[in-house]
Parts: C-alpha cells; structure tokens; sequence
C-alpha cells in the first residue's frame, strides 16, 4: 500500500520485515518494502554496531505526500532496497511518535550543510566526512553549543511592550495584503501569527497599529474561510495553499491544524461579532467530531492527501477525494430554480458561486503532476448577495440552495474511495484539540461541545496516562476490531505532550470550572517540572535528558505548525500560578522567558505564542472570581458575559463557598469572597485586590471592558 492505505493488502507480499509488527502506521506502510527496515531501538543500535555498519535513518510520517513518493521512487525499488539493506542498517521513524529524534537530525542537516558544506560538493554525508569521529565530534559540540539555550543568573524577561511591537512589525512586513496571509505562495495558515495579532489588538486598541494588527487576523481569516483550504462539503482545513490565494490546497488534514485553527475563528468571533467566524469554528468541530474521531473519546492524527480516484485506477492521487469536474455537479444539481433568472439551475448557481468551471479551475503551475486536470476545487468568488442579485432571487434562497448542494455532494463524497486515516492518538494534539472544544464550546454555550471536551479529558487520563508510572504516554492506537491498543514499551510523553495537555485542562476548567482537571493540570505540571526542567538555564529540554539515545538535549525555539512547548508552558506556569498560589511557577515562567531573551528581541515573529505569554506577564492577569453555584441560572448569565468577550490576559474561578474546596485550600483569599444577596457575583480582581461585587452581567461586562470601577481591598 505504497500510498498510505489501510489494512492488509489483498494480493500476497513479496517481502515482510519488522514493521509489520509496529502499531504506527507510518511505519505500516513500508512494511513490504525489499529494504530491511528496523524501527528506531536498541536492537538496530546493536546490528550497526557489531557489523560496523553506519544507520539510514528516514524519517516521514503516515499522511505525508512527498513520503508516498519518496517510496514509489526508492523505497519500492528492488535494486535500491538490496543496496540499502547491504550497506546500511536501515531505520524508519514515524517523526509524530519520535519528535525529538526527527528534530535533533533535522537540526543536524540544517547545521552542517549551512555550515560545512562546500560549493558544489554533491557527495552523500555518510559517504563522506562523517565516517571519522573525530569530525562527528566536533560537529556535535558545535550543535550543543549552538542550540544552547539559558538566562543567566538574576536575568529579567525583555520588556514586553517592544518585544510585542518588533514583533507586529515583523508580521506587518510579511503580510500579504490583497488575501491575508504572511508570504505569496505557499501560505500556511499559522494561528500562531493570529492569536498574537489578536492579543496584541486587545493592548493597543487605540492605536493605529492595534487597528492594523486586528485587520490582519480577520482578513485572512475571512480569506481562508473563503478559500479552497476550507473544505467546503466536509468542513475543516487542509494543510496549506499552494497559491498565493487559498485556492489550490496540499490535501491532506492534520488535527493540529483543526485544533488551532478552531480557537483562532471563535476568537475572531468574540473581537468583531461576526457570525461567519464562530460557524466556521463550529464546522471544524463538525468535521472533527464525525471524522477524527475515536469512540474512546481520543481524536485521530491526520486525513491523507492522496486517494484512489471514483473513476477507478490503481494510482491514487492528490486530492480526488475533494475536487469536482463541472459535469458531475451539472448531473447531480440539475433542478431549475424558480423565478432564478436565465432559467438558471441548482447547478449554475452552485457553479458561479464556488468558480466551477468547464476546463477546471485549476492553474497548471497548481498542479505540477497533472492529477487535477479537467477539476475543480471549490472556492467562494462571490458574496452571498451578489450571487443572489446575479440571478435575481434572494439572499436567504442562495443561503438554501448552496446549503442544499453542499448537502447532496457530501454524499457522493461518501461512496468515494476514502484518504487513509492515520489512526494513532497524541498526546500532544489530543491536548490541542482539548482546547478547541472548550473553548469553542465555552464561547458558544454548546454543552454537546463541551461533553465532547470532557469525554477527552477522560480519554487521555484512560489511555495517554500511566498513574503507576506518573507519565503521560505519547500515543495510543486503534486497534483492528476498534479497541484503544498501546505498544510495548509505549513511548514516553515529550514536553509537548505534557505542555498541551495541561493547557488543554486548563481550558476544560475555565469552561466546565469543573476541579477535577484543575487538580490533574497542577499534578502534570510537577511532573514536566521533575522530568524537563533546566534547572540552572531556564526553560524545558523538549524531550527527557536522561534518554541517552538522543544526541542532543534542545529546547524549541521557534512556534510554526505548533506552538512550542516551552511557549505553552510559560502561559501554564502564570496561569498556574494564579489558581495554586505557587509563586514558584511565576518565577519560573519569568526564568522561561528570561532564557528566550535573544531569540525574543531579535526575532520575536519565531516565537509569537511566547510573545503572548510576555505580554500576558507585562500587563499582570485579572482573576474572575465568581461566587455562586456552577449549574444555577444566575452563575450561567455571569460567564456567558466572559465567555463572549475575548479576555487573552485572565484566569476564571468559581468558589461555591466550600472552604475546603481545591481553590479555597490553595487561595484562602477566596474564603472572604461571597454571594451578594443570595445571588451569583463576580469579583474582578488583580493580584487580588478586586472590585467590589457584581451582580448584573451587563455591569460585569462594562467591567471587563474598561475596568471602570470602585476597588476594595482583599
């Protein structure tokens, strides 16, 4: 199954090695290649040592096109496999199971070709220089050395405000005007770079440049949600634009990017009202839930690109599962559209609304291969109102007759040959996808969302938590008759995983105020604490330094598909610090960000998510307080008023008036807090010195706007 298929083929194999008996299923697919592949571990370290040999390390992952490729062309090959298997003991990683293997080579092949390769030099690298250890020696120094990461003793954070401006700076230079976005082509949707426009909006709403900053975020999330990114028939976002207008996408759908994307348009909500966004990010949710979704409550890492085309063949292709020709939406919207103007059909409407065309839509520089030839990815050209004036009926019959269309292709969309779905469960993005759903749900006031975030809450506790072992665990599988499967040993969790997870239940607290995950997110940031920490330099190591299989101890420093996990966990550490009274992780976070002190004042584009956290320290946090009980009306009206409002620089906490409850036992303060006449009040608070009481939700939201009112001290 060169492509990335599942299940067993049902022709017999020429050749089986170890992967067979792996549960990734990157590491599945190849294994019926002629190469003599071993999965990364001792038993390959052991052959490569005793027979001399040197390790062929590839690394790839299940939903990856250009993997697909790699293998038709080299891996397939039986000539190519000899002379690997002969020569080389060969290794497959699955970098979403090994993230800090994938990223110390990565770093390595980075470095040493922009450091010691001369002009013209072609030759491979274990052909050549790396054979002596002498060179290798020195090369790992030099990496160790600049990678290195620390704040020296005493060191303070950059001063925010102009780390925060350099950094909106560097953004503005980027943008691409005319359709959002921070380069021509290719254009990922990176929510990092929104979430930080956003944010940065919320301090400076006076300023010209805050003006800019909020123009930046929701144009280009218009312009995606518009785009040919944004599967229009089955919801969510494919992985990025080939073309500088979100037109032509790579197909294929990572849960990461669902996860993000889903928090960035429901806070475009909150900022301009628009209703346009929060469906958008209903509709992630939609696809995720229908589509990436286990029945243990975990979600799925990724949708391929690559499928078999309807009309049949052995050759999968980008994106047949998504595009159309104009004949087959012409046959499946044939109905004439009452008083529609030209006698026009379902079809013609559908067709000028989404630019269907005849020849197709697609540019032949979109499509080096060939594979959309003849097709059509859908992309909006018109606003509902002028598709609406363009064929003389009304804007509400449009709304009807797209919804309609979107409908039926969805369900021709159905009998097609489905993209293979990567089934392994992370921690990492299970923690992301946490997020999403509750805060989505929380904005919303969708209790079906928030179930949906609870329901995962458990999952990861169930599966991706060893309570003997007091480690999360990176990943999970779905087994053959659908049941939650782990490997043995399963993969420890890296910081990411720790990082997202515990921001994931902070979520979950702030939109359920259940304590339970409040309680686990304390629990797992001692952890991450004991098993990450750089004591002496600040921040986290990204993967446990006492794994001696890994060259180099690193700390990410750069926030790109996902946020890193040092920026999360410097947003915990503060957020933390304020429900545990642990000042300890204040100035842990402060030490976190001191170390990151260069990268920040230089280049603070490479890590907007921590510039957000530096921020979040500058301005101090506010603490919500509410007094009441958590299902009572009263308590509902109170945070449905937070909920709507965008509040980047806050922590909500509900106290019932249990004084052994987990916030009373950890903030006694919150024991002199109380309801007011018998009904829910909010206190407003920074550092604890709070407003007085209230009671109205339209008086809390003149509160939480402009902080306009009478203080007392607690």
């Amino acid at each position: 199954m060169a492509s990335g298929g599942e299940g067993p083929s049902s022709s017999p194999q020429r050749h089986t090695n170890r992967l067979a008996k792996e549960r990734s299923p990157y590491l599945l697919q190849h294994a019926h290649n002629p190469v003599d592949w071993y999965p990364w571990g001792q038993e390959a370290f052991d052959k490569a040592k005793n027979e001399d040999k040197p390790i062929f390390l590839s690394v790839g992952y299940s939903t990856c096109h250009w993997c697909h490729v790699m293998e038709r062309e080299s891996f397939e090959d039986e000539e190519i496999g000899k002379i690997l298997s002969d020569n080389f003991v060969c290794i497959k990683l699955d970098r979403e199971e090994r993230p800090d293997v994938d990223k110390v080579y990565m770093t390595f092949v980075q470095v040493f070709f922009w450091l010691w390769t001369p002009p013209g030099l072609k030759k491979n690298i274990g052909e050549t220089l790396l054979y002596h250890p002498y060179i290798l020696q020195r090369i790992l120094e030099a990496l160790k050395k600049g990678t290195a990461v620390a704040a020296n003793p005493g060191e303070s954070p950059p001063l925010a405000p102009d780390v925060a401006n350099r950094c909106f700076q560097q953004l503005a230079h980027s943008y691409e005007e005319e359709y959002g976005g921070f380069r021509d082509a290719p254009k990922f949707p990176t929510p990092v770079n929104l979430m930080f426009l956003m944010s940065y909006w919320s301090v400076n709403r006076s300023t010209s440049e805050g003006v800019e900053a909020l123009q930046m975020a929701l144009h280009t999330l218009r312009m995606m949600a518009l785009g040919g990114i944004h599967d229009h028939v089955a919801q969510g976002f494919h992985r990025y634009s080939t073309d500088s207008s979100w037109h032509v996408p790579h197909f294929e759908k990572m849960l990461y990017d669902q996860a993000q994307l889903a928090v960035a348009y429901i806070t475009a909500s909150q900022v301009s009202g628009e209703q346009l966004f929060a469906d958008v990010a209903k509709d992630i949710l939609l696809y995720v839930t229908r589509d990436l979704s286990d029945k243990s409550g975990g979600f799925y890492s990724a949708e391929d690109a690559d499928s078999v085309p309807a009309s049949g063949g052995p050759e999968k292709r980008e994106g047949a599962f998504c595009v159309w020709t104009a004949t087959e939406v012409r046959e499946l919207l044939p109905d004439v559209v009452e008083g529609a103007t030209g006698s026009a059909t379902q079809a013609d409407i559908f067709m000028h609304h989404y630019g269907v065309k005849v020849q197709g839509n697609v540019a032949p520089e979109q499509d080096p291969h060939g594979e959309l030839q003849g097709q059509n990815v859908l992309i909006v050209r018109y606003s509902v109102e002028l598709t609406a004036a363009h064929f003389g009926i009304s804007v509400e019959k449009v709304n009807e007759l797209l919804a309609s269309a979107r409908g039926k292709m969805a369900e021709v969309r159905k009998s097609r040959p489905r993209p293979h779905l990567d089934t392994k469960m992370l921690g990492s993005w299970n923690g992301l996808m946490l997020s999403a759903y509750a805060r989505v749900g929380a904005v919303l006031g969708d209790k079906a969302l928030l179930e949906r975030a609870a329901q995962a809450g458990n999952f990861l506790k169930e599966h991706l938590w060893d309570a003997e072992q007091q480690t999360i665990l990176r990943s999970c599988y779905r087994g053959d008759e659908m049941e939650v499967q782990q490997i043995s040993p399963p993969i420890s969790g890296f910081l990411d995983d720790y990082a997202f997870i515990i921001c994931g239940l902070l979520d979950l607290y702030e939109a359920t105020l259940q304590t339970e995950w409040l309680q686990w997110a304390e629990e797992l940031q001692l952890r991450q604490d004991e098993l990450f920490l750089d004591d002496q330099g600040g921040g986290y190591f990204s993967s446990d330094p006492s794994d001696n299989t890994v060259l180099l101890q690193l700390k990410e420093d750069q926030d790109g598909a996902e946020p890193s996990g040092n920026s999360v966990s410097a947003s915990n550490l503060l957020r933390l610090s304020h429900y545990t009274g642990r000042q300890e992780w204040l100035q842990r976070s402060q030490q976190l960000l001191a170390a990151f002190t260069d990268r920040l004042t230089r280049v603070p584009i490479a890590l907007p998510e921590m510039v957000r956290t530096l921020m979040a320290q500058h301005y101090t946090l506010k603490q919500i307080v509410i007094c009441g009980q958590r299902d009572a009306p009263d308590t509902a009206s109170l945070l449905a008023t937070i909920n709507s409002l965008f509040l980047p620089h806050k922590v909500l906490m509900l106290t019932d008036g249990d004084a052994d409850s987990f916030l009373c036992q950890r903030l006694p303060v919150l024991s002199s807090m109380s309801q007011q006449d018998g009904v829910a009040t909010a206190y407003v608070c920074q550092d604890f010195t709070c407003s007085l009481p209230v009671t109205d939700p339209q008086e809390l939201r003149r509160l939480l706007l402009d902080g306009t009112t009478e203080t007392q001290a607690e």
